[in-house]
């Protein structure tokens, strides 16, 4: 169970959690015809300046320059030109992104959760700190504060990060060939002093894929801060993670692929288990601790970073 997560860790283990909250990114709009548009609001582009990216439904529909109203038919979203990778430039009118995503904005759930929940705070960590996300880094979502506490009282230090979670990080492989697939690219931030304890730990415990690829980027670029495109598969030289806690994840995911990477082929025999236990997949499923495979090829921790 989670709750025993606990006593699989003590002195000398670091448990690095992601921080990043999700946004109230999903906007309910309207064209001045009438007709229903939503979006998904992604992330703030450095240029051109005041854009967003943002996913469009149905983009086809919506011309560019498009002038999007609220219920009460004030115009609130400019939908502008595509960025060639399935998604739309848009930009707000009148106000800043942030001040209509909380005045209009509402947490964007995965698809396969139907039923609306009754704490839309369910969908965050009991860490989440900065909303920039636009899903949650669902790991984390087993963790309770009595639970954290207990790690500490075994001797385990824990510490926060950041990687901002997109929608291509649940994007299914999209190549026949795992080396030929194209990664999403997600920002990450990690402090000098954070990074100073990870490196100093005896084990470290990642909590979540998302972390897993923020700590590699940073061993592997030397930045504390930047945009990661990593794609961790089988061959990769891991420098930081030890074991890691994560969920259940779907065929054809760079997640997956990850999983595979960190233990090799035995991934296959705990999913089997899992399939014929009833475990639950997805956001809200269950969950595995899983430590790296002896056998795999490890640099030296924090080889190459200037902190």
């Amino acid at each position: 169970r989670t709750r025993d997560l606990p006593t699989l860790v003590g002195p000398g283990d670091v448990i690095v959690v992601n921080d990043t909250r999700v946004m109230p990114a999903r906007l309910r709009l309207a064209k001045s015809t009438g007709g229903a548009v939503e979006v998904l609001v992604l992330e703030e582009l450095a240029e051109p300046d005041g854009w967003w990216e943002a996913l469009v439904r149905p983009s086809r529909r919506v011309p560019d320059g498009s002038v999007l109203v609220d219920h009460i038919g004030l115009p609130v979203l400019e939908v502008g030109e595509s960025t060639g990778e399935g998604t739309r430039l848009v930009r707000p009118v009148g106000v800043s992104m942030p001040t209509l995503l909380d005045h209009l904005g509402a947490v964007p759930l995965p698809p396969y959760i139907t039923a609306t929940l009754d704490d839309p705070e369910r969908y965050q960590t009991v860490f989440a700190r900065h909303a920039a996300s636009v899903a949650a880094p669902t790991a984390g979502l087993h963790l309770t504060p009595a639970v954290l506490d207990r790690c500490r009282a075994a001797g385990a230090t824990l510490v926060s990060v950041a990687l901002d979670v997109g929608v291509g990080t649940f994007r299914p492989l999209e190549s026949e060939q795992i080396d030929d697939h194209r990664m999403h690219s997600e920002r990450y931030v990690v402090d000098a002093d954070t990074w100073a304890t990870i490196i100093g730990a005896d084990r470290v415990v990642a909590v979540g894929t998302t972390v897993v690829r923020t700590l590699e980027s940073v061993a592997a670029t030397g930045s504390l801060s930047g945009r990661t495109d990593l794609f961790i598969r089988p061959g990769y030289r891991f420098s930081v993670v030890d074991a890691m806690l994560t969920n259940f994840h779907m065929p054809r995911s760079t997640l997956l692929v990850m999983i595979e990477a960190f233990i090799g082929p035995r991934w296959r025999e705990l999913y089997t288990l899992a399939l014929a236990e009833g475990y639950r997949f997805l956001s809200f499923g269950d969950a595995m601790f899983l430590q790296r495979d002896p056998d795999a090829m490890f640099l030296q921790r924090g080889e190459g970073v200037e902190p």
